[in-house]
């Protein structure tokens, strides 16, 4: 199976919503959130260095709650950092 190259606007919000995961998590270890969401650290690690830039529906809203966040606020974080771009970012 061949996967579609992702554009750059893709490359961008994964980027930029694995750098909002990065400060939602703060001192804590990667390897501490990824078990309270039940992930490997190996898959936080791609998402938060922007790796995988599109994660399953339910392993972000996993990751939402081990981080203490809402899925609204995590959606907010992403939009108010897309710029000009005019594109509504679902997370």
């Amino acid at each position: 199976m061949v996967r579609t190259p992702l554009t750059p606007w893709e490359r961008q919000r994964g980027e930029r919503f694995g750098a909002i995961l990065r400060r939602a998590r703060g001192d804590r270890s990667m390897v501490e959130v990824a078990a309270a969401a039940g992930v490997s650290a190996e898959t936080l690690r791609k998402i938060e260095t922007g790796r995988a830039p599109t994660p399953a529906f339910f392993t972000v809203a996993a990751l939402a709650s081990a981080l203490g966040m809402s899925l609204d606020e995590l959606a907010a974080a992403c939009a108010s950092g897309a710029g000009d771009e005019g594109r509504a970012l679902s997370a």
